[in-house]
Parts: C-alpha cells; sequence; structure tokens
C-alpha cells in the first residue's frame, strides 16, 4: 500500500461518525480524570500546608494576615519541600515502613520484598489509616478554605483538633512529658494545651517504640527457625553451609501457613483504633 493510499484509508475511517464519538468520549474522559487529579493534588498540597501551619512552633508566623492569593501560593509551593517530613512526622507511615522493614530482616532476605512495594504498601495503609482524619479535615478546613468561606488562619484552626486527636491516642504520656519538660514550658492542664511543637516529636518516637516491640514479635519465630536449622546443620557436620540459605524455604512456608501477611497488616491496622 502507498503513502497516498493509506493516507486515503485513514481519512475515510476518521471521517465515520462513530469513530468521532469514540474520540470525543475518550477526550471526555481524559478531561474529567485531569481535572479529578488536579483536584486531589490540590487538596494534598492545601494539607500540607495546614499542617505545617498547624505545626510551626508557637504559631511563628500569623497566618490570618496572610490574605493575598499570590503568597498564599508561593506558600504553598514552597512548603510542598516538607511533603516527605509531614508523612513521616504526622501520619501512621513511620510505624507501618519500620515494622515491614523488620519483617524484611527477618526473613533474611535483604531484598524481599523490595524497596518499593514496602514503601508503596505503606503509603497506601498510611492513606486507609489516616482516611477518617483527612476526611474530617477536608470537611472542615479544606473545601471551606477552597470556597473561599473561611481564610488562611481559620483553615489552620479547623484542622489543627483532629490531628491532634490522632496523634494523642497514640503518644504516651511519658514521651509527652519528656518534650514538655524539654521546652521549659508550664505543664498543660488539658490535652488540648499541648502545642504541635512538643506533641510532633513525642508522637514520632512513641511511633518509633511501638514499631520495636511489633519487631521483636515478628523477629522471634524466625529466629527460632534459624537456631534450628543452624542447630540441625551443625549435628551433620554442614559447617560451611550457611543456616540462612536453608532456612529461608521455612520461614516462606510457615508465613503462608498462618497467613502472614493477614495477620500483620490487620494487627497494625488495628492498633491504630
Amino acid at each position: 500500500m502507498s503513502v497516498r493510499n493509506f493516507k486515503n484509508e485513514y481519512e475515510n475511517v476518521s471521517s465515520f461518525p462513530q469513530a468521532k464519538r469514540v474520540g470525543n468520549l475518550y477526550s471526555n474522559r481524559f478531561r474529567t480524570s485531569r481535572n479529578d487529579i488536579s483536584g486531589l493534588m490540590t487538596k494534598l498540597i492545601i494539607v500540607v500546608f495546614l499542617l505545617l501551619g498547624a505545626a510551626s512552633p508557637a504559631h511563628a508566623i500569623d497566618f490570618k494576615d496572610i490574605d493575598n492569593p499570590l503568597i498564599q501560593v508561593f506558600l504553598l509551593i514552597s512548603f510542598l519541600s516538607f511533603l516527605p517530613a509531614v508523612l513521616i512526622m504526622f501520619t501512621s507511615f513511620t510505624r507501618i515502613v519500620v515494622v515491614l522493614s523488620f519483617l524484611r530482616h527477618a526473613f533474611g532476605g535483604q531484598s524481599i520484598p523490595p524497596n518499593p512495594v514496602i514503601i508503596g504498601l505503606s503509603l497506601f495503609l498510611t492513606f486507609y489509616i489516616m482516611s477518617p482524619t483527612i476526611n474530617v479535615i477536608t470537611e472542615k478546613a479544606i473545601t471551606p478554605y477552597i470556597e473561599e468561606e473561611i481564610n488562611l488562619g481559620e483553615a489552620i484552626q479547623e484542622a489543627t483538633p483532629p490531628l491532634r486527636e490522632f496523634m494523642l491516642k497514640q503518644t504516651r504520656q511519658k514521651d509527652i512529658a519528656l518534650f514538655v519538660n524539654l521546652s521549659k514550658k508550664p505543664v498543660p492542664s488539658t490535652p488540648d494545651d499541648i502545642t504541635m511543637s512538643v506533641l510532633v516529636p513525642a508522637f514520632a518516637i512513641s511511633e518509633l517504640k511501638t514499631s520495636f516491640e511489633i519487631g521483636f514479635l515478628l523477629f522471634l519465630p524466625f529466629l527460632i527457625i534459624d537456631m534450628v536449622i543452624a542447630s540441625i546443620l551443625l549435628s551433620m557436620g554442614m559447617m560451611m553451609l550457611p543456616p540462612v540459605m536453608i532456612s529461608l524455604p521455612f520461614k516462606l512456608l510457615l508465613f503462608v501457613l498462618v497467613d502472614g501477611w493477614n495477620l500483620i497488616i490487620g494487627s497494625m491496622v488495628r492498633s491504630f483504633a
């Protein structure tokens, strides 16, 4: 087929009304999906900015006085660089990713499961666990702010209580007392008097302690398997054979038989209830 004939065939097919309708349908779907993604990214940016504003020490920046839209957009874009810190310090991401890392080391495999799988699973579990808090923040702060019913300062004040409630449930009183003493501030009389500059680091070390406790419990059954395999190999005189190579299939078999992923993920999600 020559180039001219191919061009004529293409023009004939493109002129069909059905082909045009299909093209318009997919174009509208793509436009709708692009608008949905854009709206979701806008909400995520605003959530990040509200969380950072709530955590600013003693509210060093008076966001109520910032009414210029250009300045607000500039601050939103600037604070995007703090997104990893917000994800780690304000959410359940820390506990989940540390526990999954302990699980990988307990298996004895350096890349099973690989890092992208651990990070991706931790992110989606974080969104699942934090969805009630995010929904409350969206209803009370993000939606009114987008619709220009409240200003930025009022949106930060509305976004702080749900986040504070989530973090207080997961933070030990001992850790809060530590940072209150280090800050040399008066002891708060109620939980609402605890500043975010005290609550955020206390929440972080509480999450680390909890994840280490879960990691210790995860290590025990796999450690027993390693010890049994090492003892058997030693009694058989196979001292040069790495026990990890032999114990890995037994670890995988045990993990599959007890439905390990269901138990671990379910236990971690229920620990935030």
